[in-house]
C-alpha cells in the first residue's frame, strides 16, 4: 500500500499541508527581507565565521 493511501484516511490531512505550507513561505518571506534590510557589515561578519 502506498503512502498516498495512509493519508487519505486522515481527517483534515489538507490543513495540516496548509498550515506547513505557510509556516514554510513565512519563514522563507521573513529571512529575505531581513537579509535585504541587514546591515552590510553584519553581512560581512557573518561571511566570515565559518573560516575565523
Amino acid at each position: 500500500m502506498k503512502f498516498i493511501h495512509y493519508l487519505e484516511k486522515i481527517t483534515g490531512v489538507d490543513v495540516f499541508a496548509l498550515g506547513s505550507f505557510f509556516i514554510f513561505f513565512s519563514f522563507f518571506l521573513i529571512v529575505t527581507l531581513w537579509a535585504f534590510k541587514a546591515d552590510k557589515k553584519l553581512i560581512d561578519h557573518i561571511n566570515r565565521i565559518p573560516l575565523d
